[in-house]
């Protein structure tokens, strides 16, 4: 069952108080326990839209923790639909058994009846190209395109439903980046008043040119690129140790790709005075929860702390 719309939940700690500062977290995570943020969001229309044209298979694209793969599967066994991923990293397929015993995230994948291919970097850079995209068609018959990330024009409309009525008070709206998709619905639905911060999980600039292809405005957004970490699925000691200390105070789980650094950056802000006094923020929690169980597996092995959530 989903739920429509989700709450903000109002953050107390010692340091806001201090700085004279409002944030609360929109707690998109808590929508679905497997589809959950704006995977829903970014999925929402794509699947209408794959059931007017009466497909039945849905193909996408993503690495072995990805998210996204990890909801579309879910969403495709929910709704009638055969998912395929294609999947970053050609040696995972090697040991499928293994594969399966080792990562969650493709062994959810699977259980939801999810057909994998597992495809060098090299060919997984080609992703967008139409003869890469013919040679799926030949191999696996015709299916309904879903991005990378889930995003395209109709994910860009489903997350412009983010936002509501309530949340025109906010003074700053902040967000995880990785594809564009979900800040650029952000932009086209805040008010005019309104300033959208993104906080980027992959180094780089390409990022802009991509989120301006989709947005209506220019004025009212700004992306934070100090807060990567070295880049996507990038995590030390220091991220780590934030993101258990603001759960064990707030008991709201951040995953570490995405929400661990945006809420990282956000707090880096306010300590550095970047917003003024008596500013109100709204942070908006995108899930990806379900993939701190593979992060913990590599932590583990890395000899790190591990980061807590429930299961823990």
């Amino acid at each position: 069952m989903f739920k429509m719309s989700s709450k903000n939940q109002n953050i107390n700690l010692k340091l806001l108080n201090e700085k004279g500062i409002k944030l609360s977290i929109k707690r998109e995570d808590e929508i679905h326990p497997f589809i959950s943020g704006n995977k829903y969001r970014k999925l929402k229309y794509n699947l209408t839209k794959a059931k007017e044209q009466h497909c039945h298979t849905l193909l996408s694209f993503g690495g072995a923790y990805s998210n996204h793969i990890s909801a579309l599967s879910y969403a495709g066994k929910k709704h009638g639909f055969k998912t395929i991923g294609i999947i970053r990293g050609e040696e995972l397929g090697q040991d499928f058994a293994h594969l399966l015993q080792t990562n969650p995230t493709l062994r959810f994948a699977h259980e939801n009846g999810m057909q994998f291919k597992f495809v060098s970097r090299e060919m997984y850079r080609k992703k967008e190209k139409s003869d890469f995209l013919q040679d799926l068609k030949f191999e696996f018959g015709d299916f309904y395109l879903i991005p990378e990330g889930g995003t395209n024009a109709l994910a860009v409309k489903g997350c412009q439903e983010i936002l509501t009525s309530d949340d025109t008070e906010f003074d700053y709206i902040c967000v995880s980046v990785g594809t564009g998709g979900t800040i650029s619905g952000l932009i086209n639905s805040a008010s005019e008043r309104q300033t959208i911060l993104g906080f980027p999980s992959l180094k780089g600039a390409f990022l802009q040119e991509i989120i301006e292809e989709k947005t209506n405005k220019s004025e009212n957004w700004k992306l934070m690129h100090s807060y990567h970490f070295g880049g996507y699925a990038k995590i030390n000691e220091i991220l780590i140790s934030f993101i258990n200390d603001f759960y064990q105070q707030t008991t709201i789980p951040l995953d570490p790709i995405y929400t661990g650094k945006m809420m990282f950056g956000i707090m880096d802000l306010i300590k550095k005075n970047f917003f003024e006094r008596n500013s109100s923020i709204l942070a908006i929690h995108t899930g990806g929860l379900q993939g701190i169980e593979g992060m913990n597996q590599r932590l583990i092995r890395k000899k790190l702390p591990l980061i807590l959530d429930e299961k823990l």
